[in-house]
């Protein structure tokens, strides 16, 4: 499992010309399911992200997470991510979760973050949608669930 995380100050999701998420400063996160996550995985990436320090405190330091800040987070389902582009110049999304399994496992990563009182905002799995940030910093990470990163 993969998130690509980014520290905003603002982001949102329309689908069909309609806002359905929407957070103030936090993170959004793209998140990426393969074929062999699990709810291990859920926990593992949700607790990470939970406490991964990527907010400054009052010496300017990265040393607060979305926690600390009682920030919100906007979690997208994205597939690309899982894309293997090592060869061709086409993607290949053969690790890709298909999404009857990747579909629950998103929404347990979106309910592990509610469970430890973060303010959680979603798209639509599976929609075509229209992500709007602010990124601040610039500031972004790939977290992996695994021991990749």
């Amino acid at each position: 499992m993969k998130a690509l995380i980014q520290r905003v100050s603002e982001a949102s999701v329309t689908i069909a010309g309609k806002r359905v998420g929407e957070i103030q400063q936090g993170l959004l996160v793209l998140l990426g399911i393969e074929r062999d996550d699990g709810l291990d995985d859920v926990t593992k990436l949700a607790n990470k992200v939970a406490s991964y320090r990527v907010f400054a405190d009052a010496d300017d330091k990265m040393n607060l997470s979305v926690h600390d800040i009682a920030g919100g987070v906007l979690v997208v389902s994205q597939f690309t991510l899982t894309a293997d582009t090592n060869s061709g110049r086409r993607p290949s999304f053969s690790s890709a979760a298909p999404p009857d399994h990747a579909e629950p496992l998103y929404r347990a990563f979106v309910s592990a973050l509610q469970h430890q009182g973060i303010t959680t905002a979603t798209g639509e799995f599976g929609a075509d949608m229209a992500v709007a940030l602010v990124n601040d910093g610039p500031v972004t990470f790939m977290l992996h669930s695994n021991n990749k990163g």
